[in-house]
């Protein structure tokens, strides 16, 4: 009797080709870069980097750009998980962008680090001479997201351009890049959100706890709730309360609002992203309300 073929779940096959993604990253570019901000899809990424290249080391130092707002539950995990995998971590700081005079800062209430992030990415990326930056970008987190590749190629400045992007048939991918180009490589752009916290569940993987329903002191500006903060100065009555609240994606402070929730455990989280029907950018992103193209024109001067 012939033995009945394997079939792979939904999250194996998924897990399989994002393996295989990262591993065609490490045989075709000298000088990669896993970006890390310390959120679920970043996260999920180093439990991927382990399956394709343990025992051994990564073939790629972690990087986290750092605006200098970010939660500071997960700044402690950022160095903690990278301490625990015994690898490199780089840290981009913006506020050096800042000091160095690469970048002016806004000021005012609805001021933000988040865009200048990325001055001091595209820097970071010609100090190191990264010739590839591994992220946890997805295609159904934003319209601008669902254009891209798989491998997607910037030019010597750093740029995206949609309509100069490479074909992708048949799961083959494209690296060559000249000197001063490079690629950013998503291995999990096929997977949902749901997806990402199906993983998460099915590895038990640990997570800042921001992601799961806790007591906060926020406020309410334009329909999303954020987080009463230092670094965000708030405008006349947007007085601060304490509520039951938890973060879909984590960010710079300044533009990352919370959702109102109960889910204080991982089947509870998964059970409520199964049900909503709004994307988490667009429930808990300022950053991408600034205009209908907000995201893609951030992502064509050098945007994650």
């Amino acid at each position: 009797m012939r033995d009945l073929p394997v079939t792979l779940s939904h999250l194996d096959e998924l897990e399989a080709e994002a393996v295989h993604v990262m591993r065609e990253v490490a045989a075709e570019r000298e000088r990669p870069v896993l970006l890390f901000s310390g959120g679920k899809d970043s996260i999920v990424l180093l439990r991927l980097a382990e399956k394709a290249f343990r025992p051994g080391k990564f073939p790629f130092p972690v990087m986290h750009v750092d605006t200098g707002h970010n939660f500071p539950e997960v700044i402690e995990f950022r160095d903690r998980r990278v301490e625990e995998l015994g690898e490199r971590l780089i840290v981009a700081s913006v506020q050096e962008s800042i000091d160095k005079g690469r970048v002016v800062e806004q000021t005012g209430p609805r001021a933000s680090r988040n865009q200048l992030q990325t001055t001091t990415l595209l820097d970071a990326i010609e100090e190191h001479q990264f010739d590839a930056a591994i992220g946890g970008a997805r295609r159904d987190e934003e319209r601008a997201r669902a254009k891209e590749r798989i491998f997607s190629f910037r030019d010597d400045f750093g740029q995206w351009n949609p309509r100069a992007q490479r074909p992708e048939l048949w799961n083959l991918y494209n690296a060559r890049v000249r000197k001063g180009e490079h690629v950013r490589v998503f291995p999990i752009s096929n997977w949902t959100e749901l997806d990402v916290w199906q993983y998460i569940k099915r590895e038990q993987l640990e997570l800042p706890p921001i992601y799961f329903s806790h007591e906060r002191e926020v406020f309410r500006r334009d329909g999303m709730l954020y987080a009463a903060s230092e670094h965000v100065e708030r405008l006349p009555g947007e007085d601060p309360f304490v509520a039951s609240v938890r973060f879909r994606t984590v960010g710079d402070m300044t533009c990352t609002g919370g959702v109102l929730s109960e889910a204080k455990s991982l089947e509870a989280v998964v059970a409520e992203i199964a049900t909503t029907n709004v994307t988490e950018r667009g429930e808990t992103r300022a950053d991408d309300r600034a205009s209908e193209a907000a995201m893609e024109d951030r992502k064509r001067v050098g945007y994650f």
